[in-house]
């Protein structure tokens, strides 16, 4: 395992792919990620998971802020293959078609459903039971280059999104590990990816967080699991946020979607159209964590058959 690959990634997603290419034995010259962020209250600036996984085996590592402009030192590296892991920008056609194995990149989803940014927030959301990894070729378009190897999962009644990313992670290193022997050899075939089967999972915005309990309960159910634990789902009860940690659901008739109803057993119960949502644990605006009894023995009691909002506003 001589071949020269520089890897790109930034998320805890693409790190544990990174250090168990390295712990594998895989000859990585050079890791690309995303510039520090600011993070917490303080703003402390922050590396990536990728670049702190790269630095603790000593590797080199770029945080171009735009990688179109600013990509020679990447080739400076000669490698021999260039492997892209949700690195988060696009990468430029002089990358691409540099190496002798050109680029390839490892997605989370089942290609061509789910080209984009956010694919396994989406699968949950849309109530897929199924999700998995592909390894395509890149190309310029997103997520459109012909795939090379394709694994599948399922995806638990129970999964969230961050359960289901760890899942990936494990699954997308496992599949290289698999792959990339036979992709060296040249023992390996590429599909061109069906364009009528083209579905695409854009990048998460701040009205995606927000939760009307006036639709289906399992959509809304579906809709919060898919955005625990980041970047968290919402609604809001009498002009203030409610985020919800830990749910679960039951379907029901004769229901009054919305609805506040209070505490029953140990959760608090939201009216859906044909059920309601379990909350289990329940963050209010500007509060801790806490479970459904404290929270209802406190504020909770005082807001009994109040309704949730059904639509997004901008606050």
């Amino acid at each position: 395992m001589n071949e020269r690959i520089v890897f790109m990634g930034t998320p805890k997603f693409a790190a544990n792919v990174l250090n168990g290419l390295i712990l594998n034995g895989y000859n990585i010259v050079g890791v690309v990620s995303q510039e520090d962020k600011p993070v917490g209250r303080k703003r402390i600036m922050t590396a990536s998971p990728v670049k702190e996984v790269a630095l603790s085996h000593g590797l080199k590592v770029f945080t171009p802020h735009k990688i179109k402009e600013d990509y020679e030192d990447i080739l400076n590296l000669e490698p021999d293959l260039i492997i892209t892991c949700a690195y988060g920008q696009f990468v430029p056609i002089e990358l691409i078609e540099y190496p002798k194995y050109k680029a390839i990149n490892t997605h989370g989803s089942l290609l061509p459903k789910y080209r984009g940014g956010a694919p396994i927030q989406w699968s949950i959301i849309n109530g897929e039971d199924k999700t998995g990894i592909s390894i395509i070729y890149m190309s310029k378009g997103m997520d459109e280059g012909d795939i090379l190897y394709k694994k599948e999962i399922d995806i638990d009644r129970y999964d969230t999104n961050s359960t289901l990313f760890n899942k990936l992670s494990d699954l997308a290193l496992n599949c290289l590990l698999e792959f990339l022997p036979d992709f060296f050899n040249g023992n390996f075939k590429r599909i061109v990816q069906n364009k009528d089967e083209v579905s695409f999972a854009y990048n998460l915005k701040k009205e995606d967080e927000f939760i009307s309990f006036n639709n289906k309960t399992i959509d809304v159910y579906n809709h919060i699991r898919g955005l625990l634990d980041d970047p968290g789902a919402y609604g809001i009860l009498k002009d203030k946020k409610y985020k919800f940690i830990k749910v679960d659901y039951e379907l029901k008739a004769n229901t009054s979607p919305s609805k506040f109803i209070g505490l029953e057993n140990n959760y608090l119960r939201i009216d859906c159209k044909d059920g309601f949502i379990k909350v289990f644990e329940i963050k209010p605006e500007g509060k801790n964590t806490m479970d459904a009894k404290s929270f209802f023995n406190g504020t909770g009691k005082n807001l009994i058959n109040e309704y949730f909002k059904d639509e997004y506003e901008e606050r």
